[in-house]
């Protein structure tokens, strides 16, 4: 039996999408507990969830913590909470429209009663004080250096745009402590297709840098994130410390079936591995405006970084359980990939990388793998005991040569190697770069045949 620690890493109980109908998703880990706020297809409520696991987020009971008002202030829209813990006192930052004007989106702040936001009465602190009295959404908290920030989007008066992102350091829960920088806004030809738009900020500090990415253009396969990076130790006050990337790092992806990916947060799963949270459909066509398609799921995936430090977002990953990318005990800085109908060892896009564990036609105690790009494909021994990625016939035959049985790494207990199920002495194994089936006879072998995953 394999035991936990060989089990594949990366929340492996969580499948895509984690929640339905869920959209702006803010998923982080407190004291042991996952918590989830997000966007309602009614845009009448604030909701959040909390689960001990992050699969467990998906069939976690829903708690709402304020409903709109029948009319008046703050009886519109309401859109993307995020929960924050504010030296000891819950908060909660959401977006909402008036009853008579659903799209005079201003930026509110809710606060708990209690210590815990579950089960805590909420009031209403007050409305976010910026510099003008316009279109303000997607609010975010974070620290960085010993100074609380929030991060937001807004219209800003003389701008033929709709939204700019914005940082300043916060003074209370609704105050600003200086004037705000404009750290970016939408430019660049993906930025302004349907609407010219920058939101949803979320930061992440890692390798000695800040990343901050948002989310641009219309919410609907056009939508997409962006990225700007900032030294640690830089005055990301100053809008020059940040450089914006030229090209979207996070798009709709038709070999994967998902998209408008955006609206991001960063986690951690149980691991400590870093995951990006998003939202996406599973469908391109949309009927009418896509404001009020319910659809777009809040989803997760591991996130990963280049030598450099940066991260690689990769592609969305598609719906059913998280992919992983395996690299061979012997060459630990590579990875198996897919190059065309070749399965090989070596370096390449993550999306190449990234394979699903699905149960085997053969036998669900079995394993078949399934290359992210290719759904309908899987990894197939042939007579010459090389390994190809070939689409699925339905035969007995092929669901034979594409049945593996997960084992505990033979040399390194930490990872897994993959038995034939035809020929249950024979491994999948790192042959030169290529990936071959073979028998394992010597330390070298074991190594070459045991899989970490990542």
């Amino acid at each position: 039996m394999l035991t936990q620690s060989a089990a594949s890493a990366s929340s492996a109980a969580a499948e895509n999408p984690l929640v339905r109908q869920r959209a702006d998703a803010q998923i982080f880990r407190h004291d042991g507990s996952y918590y989830m706020a997000a966007s309602v297809p009614e845009y009448d409520r604030v909701i959040i969830r909390r689960s001990p696991t992050l699969a467990g987020l998906g069939t976690a009971e829903e708690t709402v913590v304020w409903r709109r008002p029948a009319s008046g202030r703050m009886a519109g829209y309401i859109w993307a909470p995020e929960l924050h813990l504010l030296d000891g006192r819950w908060h909660i930052y959401f977006a909402a429209g008036d009853g008579d004007d659903k799209f005079r989106i201003r930026t509110y702040v809710l606060r708990a009663a209690g210590s815990d936001p579950v089960t805590s009465k909420w009031e209403l602190l007050g409305k976010l004080e910026t510099p003008w009295d316009t279109f303000t959404l997607d609010s975010t908290i974070f620290e960085h250096r010993g100074v609380r920030y929030i991060s937001w989007a807004q219209h800003e008066p003389g701008f033929e745009n709709n939204t700019n992102v914005y940082l300043a350091p916060l003074a209370t829960p609704t105050t600003l402590a200086k004037a705000p920088a404009r750290l970016t806004a939408p430019t660049l030809e993906w930025e302004i297709q349907g609407f010219k738009v920058n939101e949803g900020p979320a930061f992440l500090a890692r390798h000695g840098r800040l990343f901050m990415t948002y989310s641009a253009s219309a919410t609907d396969d056009r939508y997409c994130l962006g990225l700007l990076t900032a030294a640690d130790d830089a005055d990301i006050m100053n809008p020059a410390a940040w450089t914006k990337a030229p090209q979207p790092v996070f798009v709709s992806s038709p070999a994967t079936s998902v998209y408008g990916p955006g609206h991001n947060s960063f986690t951690v799963d149980e691991q400590g591995h870093d995951l990006l949270v998003y939202h996406g459909r599973d469908y391109q066509k949309i009927v009418g405006d896509p404001l009020f398609d319910p659809n777009r799921h809040t989803r997760i995936q591991r996130l990963y970084f280049r030598a450099d430090g940066t991260p690689d977002f990769g592609i969305p990953v598609g719906n059913g359980a998280l992919p992983n990318r395996w690299s061979p005990r012997d060459s630990p800085n590579q990875f198996v990939r897919v190059s065309g109908k070749r399965v090989t060892v070596g370096a390449g896009p993550v999306a190449t990388t990234q394979f699903r564990q699905v149960p085997s036609r053969l036998d669900p105690k079995q394993i078949s793998l399934v290359p992210i790009e290719s759904p309908t494909s899987k990894l197939v021994v042939g007579s010459d005991s090389t390994v190809t990625v070939a689409r699925d016939d339905g035969s007995t035959a092929f669901a034979q040569r594409s049945s593996f049985i997960k084992q505990r790494g033979l040399a390194d207990a930490k990872g897994v190697s993959f038995a034939s199920s035809a020929s249950p002495a024979s491994y999948l194994r790192n042959n030169n770069g290529a990936l071959r089936l073979g028998g394992v006879n010597s330390a070298a072998d074991r190594a070459s045949a045991t899989f970490i995953a990542s």
